[in-house]
């Protein structure tokens, strides 16, 4: 089989990129060929198809009235991206196509492409911006829906996309113009990393029989882990640090506790966690900066538990699957898809209330040695049972021949 497999960028950049090589991996690794379309950028890995790659579009380094024009007019609608499809389909003749980040860089023109030759697809929602304009469905620190029924002006008045009435106004006018030449209505199949992400899309109008769930996986055996001296002894943030993600909430809860918490990762907000942590005197808090390869998963696998702090609609989150996999309870939010990750495996708490999940960790720091084995095995069972590479390429397999077998039909 011929899958060709399209991501706006071609290096690890977050989630999205985690799961397209890894599901590029899993393919190949059972026989099908994956061909590549993304965007150009030094940072890339090789690929065989490269020369389709459409040039590097930095929407944040543009300067010029030009420029700006020019990336303002590639996030409506890029010809570039839409001819260079073309040429990799005709060229390749691929028997399905998987999508995954594709907007703003190589934006919904090539849904033109794919509705011309009329070839079977599927996109993996990693985040709602078929749903909303800003990706996320939180606007200045607060969820919102207001898009909700098409109501794409909303995100101009609230400034949703990087609180500019410029960038917001570019964005609503992609809402509208692709809402109005329905191009989403290409796609045969939305997979959706977790239940809640699911129901959201159904929620806004995407008929139930076209969004079907199916979690991420991690393509790794289980990882050997070196036990460390402070084993078991601190609970742990790892990932992005970003105002989304609950980061300084966590930071409330812990600072005036016996609890030690080690914070892992970058991102804008990382100089704010730092100065925090210095100018209040923290000693219970430390910052480790950005780890990777086996120090992280001995990091990761000496914690007493993983903490998912989220303050959006999370979907399925990477250092979750991780968490699972080595047998790290998990103390999440009440939002997005993190509680589907919490099943006697770890405990829950109200999304951005430091009280309540200060109350939780104090809580489940009181459990006896026994009851935390047993929500330690709990992890690894529910990481073997549903984010493993094989069952994952099972029903993503199942899913390709189902839509090639119903578009040959039509």
């Amino acid at each position: 089989m011929k899958v060709l497999m399209v991501n706006k960028f071609y290096y690890i950049q977050g989630g999205s990129e985690t799961y397209y090589f890894a599901l590029k991996k899993l393919l190949e690794t059972n026989g099908h060929e994956v061909i590549d379309f993304s965007m150009k950028d030094d940072k890339n890995f090789p690929s065989s198809y490269d020369s389709y790659f459409v040039e590097n579009i930095d929407y944040n380094g543009s300067s010029s009235v030009f420029s700006k024009w020019k990336a303002a007019r590639n996030i409506i609608y890029s010809k570039e991206a839409k001819c260079n499809l073309e040429r990799l389909i005709l060229d390749t003749k691929p028997d399905i196509i998987h999508l995954n980040i594709f907007q703003h860089q190589l934006s919904p023109s090539i849904l033109d492409v794919i509705k011309k030759y009329n070839i079977p697809n599927v996109y993996t929602a990693h985040d709602l911006k078929m749903l909303c304009l800003n990706y996320k469905m939180l606007t200045h620190g607060r969820i919102c829906e207001a898009c909700r029924g098409s109501k794409y002006i909303e995100c101009f008045r609230n400034k949703c996309v990087k609180d500019s009435y410029a960038k917001s106004f570019i964005n609503v006018m992609e809402g509208y113009i692709h809402k109005w030449r329905k191009s989403y209505d290409v796609i045969d199949l939305i997979i959706t990393p977790s239940a809640f992400y699911r129901k959201k899309f159904i929620e806004f109008g995407i008929k139930p029989e076209r969004v079907v769930h199916i979690p991420n996986f991690l393509d790794t055996e289980k990882p050997e882990i070196n036990r460390r001296d402070d084993s078991g002894q601190y609970y742990l943030y790892f990932g992005r640090l970003s105002e989304e993600k609950g980061i300084m909430t966590l930071i409330s809860a812990v600072e005036n506790t016996d609890l030690t918490l080690y914070i892992v990762g970058t991102g804008p907000l990382m100089d704010k966690v730092v100065k925090r942590i210095e100018s209040s005197g923290l000693k219970n808090i430390q910052y480790l900066g950005f780890k990777s390869g086996q120090e992280l998963k001995d990091i990761v696998g000496n914690a007493k538990a993983v903490v998912l702090p989220s303050e959006w609609y999370e979907n399925g989150p990477y250092s979750a699957i991780e968490a699972l996999q080595l047998g790290r309870p998990i103390i999440g939010a009440d939002i997005g898809g993190i509680p589907e990750l919490i099943n006697g495996n770890g405990m829950v708490f109200k999304s951005g209330d430091a009280e309540n999940l200060q109350e939780i960790l104090r809580r489940f720091n009181n459990l006896s040695k026994e009851e935390w084995n047993k929500i330690s095995i709990t992890s690894e069972k529910m990481f073997e049972n549903s984010y493993t590479a094989n069952s994952y390429f099972n029903a993503i397999h199942d899913l390709y021949w189902e839509i090639m077998t119903l578009k040959k039909n039509w």
